[in-house]
């Protein structure tokens, strides 16, 4: 009887140390988890802090007088903060005798908001094409437009500009727009790869109701699409509404010049107003911030899920 209390009270014993045994191990586990995941929330947030302090910085001095814009230490938080920098800055967009600003502004948005749709059309079709359609070369099609993306834009100025005149469209917002409406490759890969990543049971029911490509296209894959597209909505707006060299190239007319091109007149070949162009760049970013602030929760699910087949 003593040998049997014996032998439980061993094996009592070499359970409570197995439990204990597992217990740090699973400790051990959490800490390293847990240090991982700090080291990493630690790497983001010194990657942020790069990227807004730049920001902060167009922020600041847009508050300063001229003269403490690149004093050194720099002050962060301007006082008093000259509020009339902007005021400034909008008046002295100048098309002759007025103020330009909110032509400027309109211009970009003509430009920004019909190129954007005109992009979505073409690559919301061309990826449906490339991601559900089957027809003879489409993988080589395919592989030939992501090789595009390889081509700099310098390349093809020239020959582009040339169309641009043939067609008449010199001095003119189409010369901004149209192209643009042949969609991009950049943004026809991404939504072909969410449109992959739909099933292949949504499009097959359809077929049995009797429904055709474009119906599928449209009733299906559009707004399942939306995190993909809105992505590529925000991604094509930015470009349109930030680009500098399209309206220079084609456009004569001061009253057809985009908000880029207004904020280039604060820059001259002995002086610059860096308060005033800080102020007018504070004031062209905030489209484009509430375009993303709209788009937001499409935008992050169209990065998040663009990518996982195909």
């Amino acid at each position: 009887m003593g040998v049997l209390q014996m032998s439980v009270a061993q094996e009592q014993a070499a359970a409570g140390v197995g439990a204990a045994v597992v217990r740090r191990g699973v400790r051990a586990k959490r800490a390293r988890f847990a240090a991982r995941q700090t080291l990493i929330y630690i790497g983001m947030l010194l990657v942020a802090a790069v990227m807004i302090v730049p920001f902060l910085w167009m922020l600041s001095s847009s508050l300063k007088p001229l003269g403490d814009v690149f004093l050194f230490p720099p002050s962060v938080f301007p006082w008093p903060p000259e509020w009339s920098n902007y005021t400034e800055a909008i008046q002295a967009m100048r098309c002759g005798d007025r103020s330009c600003f909110l032509l400027f502004m309109y211009n970009s948005f003509k430009v920004a908001i019909l190129g954007d749709i005109g992009a979505l059309i073409a690559v919301a079709m061309a990826a449906f094409a490339f991601a559900r359609m089957q027809f003879p070369g489409r993988d080589i099609l395919f592989m030939v437009m992501i090789a595009t993306m390889m081509i700099p834009t310098q390349v093809t100025l020239i020959p582009v500009f040339l169309m641009i005149q043939w067609l008449g469209w010199n001095d003119s917002h189409a010369a901004l727009i149209v192209p643009n409406w042949f969609g991009g490759a950049f943004g026809t890969f991404l939504v072909r790869q969410f449109f992959m990543t739909i099933p292949d049971e949504l499009e097959d029911a359809a077929k049995i109701d009797g429904a055709g490509p474009f119906t599928i296209f449209w009733r299906i894959f559009v707004p399942l699409g939306l995190p993909a597209l809105a992505t590529v909505a925000v991604f094509v707006f930015m470009n349109l509404w930030n680009d500098l060299q399209s309206p220079v190239i084609y456009l004569s007319d001061i009253e057809k010049m985009t908000v880029t091109v207004g904020l280039t007149m604060f820059r001259g070949q002995y002086r610059s107003d860096w308060h005033l162009l800080m102020a007018g760049s504070v004031l062209s970013i905030i489209p484009i911030l509430a375009v993303y602030v709209v788009a937001q929760k499409y935008f992050v699910q169209g990065i998040a899920l663009t990518g996982i087949k195909g």
